[in-house]
């Protein structure tokens, strides 16, 4: 997964309407049942090629709700995030 939301998440959909790759779900369909937000961590491109920054960070009106978390494998992911930053996944996703 490349960003991840909180738990700070309240459900505006700003996040959604912004997403260019559609990669996030709301909490409907969250796999795993918390009532936020859900960023597929197949499908999130970091929004490498489409904005200079993480589109969803940029439109969320919660400050610390949209953080660093690990990249997979093959996807897109920002080399000036440091391995170190993703993996404590309380960096806020700004660049």
């Amino acid at each position: 997964m490349s960003v991840r939301i909180t738990d700070l998440c309240i459900n505006c959909g700003a996040c959604i309407d912004e997403c260019p790759t559609e990669a996030i779900l709301d909490e409907d369909d969250n796999p795993t049942d918390d009532e936020i937000y859900f960023v597929k961590d197949d499908t999130c491109s970091e929004c490498i090629g489409d904005n200079d920054s993480p589109a969803c960070q940029e439109s969320c009106p919660t400050e610390g709700c949209i953080v660093w978390d690990m990249a997979v494998e093959g996807m897109p992911s920002r080399p000036e995030i440091s391995l170190e930053d993703r993996k404590s996944g309380d960096v806020e996703a700004e660049i």
